[in-house]
């Protein structure tokens, strides 16, 4: 029996180390049981293998209990796998679809550029003509034909509610809490806080700092800025009403109790 406790509480110290370096690491709650979790398993084998042998066992109860066994296990590997995150292929198809939205439209209207250039060139040809009516000396002015492939200037029909929520949405939709922490949510080792960001930041600046991440610094992120942590695909990835509306909802957060490094301009 000592053996047994001593294994245990072996377990339990190793199991309760883990814990710390992952929370020490940020890692999810869930992570950190699964962590302690394979420690305590790990003493359980260890006790497993002290323990006495068992008595023979035939017939009838020898499949009996390798069926039960069998279940058991299949009932703890099933049990305990549906507390560990869940990928859902679904949810990163919807992410990739979202991203790839303008290329995928792009892609479907076919030789854009060159309606655009056949555009212009008429446009020049009706200008070139206007010229030559004048010089007639009449008074008729022949009206300029819309460039093909050219899209309309938008109306301002987006209320500012919506344009607020898809700020929000491109900061799922690109992931960026993976490395900067927001609303007490997400990761602070490779990017600094971002819940004061609107006091240092006009919105123009964040929607630099996000194309060009070499922009600014963080104060006390040196090493991160130096070796370009912060990717810089994100103005390739983004439509510039996205952009637009990511640094516009991050500029409203101006929560002064939270310790946001200063940004340091440095282009």
């Amino acid at each position: 029996m000592g053996n047994v406790m001593k294994k245990l509480a072996i377990g339990l110290v190793v199991g309760g180390a883990l814990v710390g370096v992952a929370r020490g690491l940020e890692f999810p709650f869930v992570f950190q049981m699964l962590f302690l979790g394979f420690a305590m398993l790990g003493a359980f084998v260890f006790m497993l293998l002290d323990a006495p042998p068992l008595g023979t066992v035939s017939g009838g109860k020898s499949v009996f209990a390798l069926v039960a066994f069998y279940l058991l296990l299949c009932a703890v590997c099933i049990a305990g796998a549906s507390f560990l995150p869940q990928f859902d292929p679904e949810d990163e198809k919807g992410k990739i679809a979202k991203i790839l939205k303008s290329q995928i439209e792009a892609s479907e209207k076919g030789k854009t550029e060159e309606l655009i250039a056949r555009a212009k060139a008429l446009d020049e040809q009706v200008k070139a003509l206007e010229v030559r009516l004048k010089a007639l000396g009449t008074d008729q002015i022949v009206p300029a034909p819309q460039q093909a492939g050219t899209p309309p200037t938008p109306t301002s029909s987006v209320a500012a509610g919506d344009f607020m929520k898809l700020g929000e949405e491109q900061w799922q939709l690109m992931e960026c809490y993976n490395c900067h922490k927001l609303r007490g949510e997400g990761g602070k080792k490779r990017g600094p806080e971002l819940d004061n960001i609107g006091s240092f930041l006009t919105v123009d600046e964040i929607k630099q700092k996000i194309s060009d991440p070499k922009s600014f610094m963080a104060e006390g992120f040196e090493k991160e800025w130096e070796k370009g942590r912060m990717p810089d695909k994100f103005k390739d990835l983004m439509e510039p009403k996205d952009l637009q509306a990511l640094a516009s909802w991050l500029g409203t957060f101006k929560n002064t109790s939270v310790n946001t490094p200063k940004p340091i301009k440095k282009k």
